[in-house]
């Protein structure tokens, strides 16, 4: 009797007409993609397999069409996105150019400029020191420095060219060009005076655009007309502690020479040995340096021990 129904059933199963439309199927199919049982199925007996024999049919599994979303390809996950992408530009334009204004300001002796302002500000001070005066002072002085420097390697873009000490910076090998640079010094200049103004005093601001144009404008093109210039700059790297005294008191004293004077004369020595020791580059890149018509360095070293 068990036989019976079961056959029975089974041609039910098999019939092409059958209204059975809920029926769970165990899965068996490798190629069947969803998990635990079908719970719907109209499907009639496959054409692979007999309808005399529903029960090996019923055993085999339906071969169920994965209805549902396609994965993405994996290649897909492996491209970066455009988002991604203009960061990563964003990122390396920034890093350029920060490089690139970093030697254009030729901040490390920036950084010694503003530490002798910053002395001079603390002496010129008193007692009592007014700490974001200090910080105001550093930052105007150096964005001029900054300026300045950038003003001299744009005047001298064709000397530093022909020299090897100086052909790798950013206007000679060609990473910024010319109109960009002077773009730099000019803000830098104008941003640096007009803090000093406005946090300090007129003096300071005054003593710091000073300070700016006879570096730039006079030192800088002298270097190739007379070896006077190294006395020139000399006056120039001592005027920072008195920029920094001024910006403090308000006014230049007696005292407030002190520091400027000893530093006016410890650059003279420092700058006649680098003159003497680099004298062949200096002459490839044309400038007029005392050292230059000193061969034996006797001349160059009296004047160094003199000062």
């Amino acid at each position: 009797m068990w036989r019976r129904n079961s056959l029975s059933l089974s041609s039910k199963l098999a019939a092409p007409n059958s209204n059975l439309s809920l029926l769970l199927f165990p899965r068996s199919s490798p190629n069947f993609h969803h998990h635990g049982f079908l719970a719907r199925s109209n499907f009639t007996s496959p054409e692979s397999t007999s309808a005399a024999d529903p029960v090996t049919w019923a055993r085999a599994g339906a071969q169920v069409p994965y209805i549902g979303p396609l994965a993405s390809p994996a290649s897909a996950f492996d491209l970066p996105s455009a988002a991604a992408l203009k960061a990563k530009e964003a990122a390396d334009l920034a890093k350029h150019y920060g490089q690139c204004y970093w030697e254009l300001s030729k901040a490390k002796l920036s950084m010694l400029v503003v530490a002798t302002s910053g002395t001079g500000y603390i002496l010129g001070s008193g007692g009592a020191i007014d700490y974001l005066g200090l910080c105001c002072t550093c930052a105007g002085t150096m964005m001029v420095a900054a300026s300045a420097s950038t003003l001299n390697q744009v005047f001298e873009v064709k000397n530093d060219a022909r020299m090897n000490r100086t052909r790798n910076r950013p206007l000679p090998s060609g990473r910024i060009t010319i109109p960009h640079a002077a773009v730099w010094a000019s803000s830098m200049g104008v941003a640096g005076t007009a803090l000093l103004a406005s946090e300090a005093n007129m003096l300071a601001a005054g003593l710091a655009a000073s300070n700016l144009v006879l570096y730039a404008f006079v030192y800088t093109p002298l270097k190739q007309i007379h070896p006077v210039n190294t006395w020139v700059g000399a006056i120039v790297g001592a005027i920072p502690p008195l920029l920094g005294w001024a910006a403090a008191s308000g006014e230049i004293s007696l005292n407030s020479m002190i520091l400027p004077a000893a530093l006016y004369f410890w650059q003279l020595p420092h700058f006649m040995a680098l003159a003497y020791l680099c004298r062949q580059d200096y002459a490839d890149g044309g400038f007029k340096m005392f050292s230059l018509a000193d061969p034996t360095g006797r001349r160059t070293g009296l004047v160094a021990l003199r000062n």
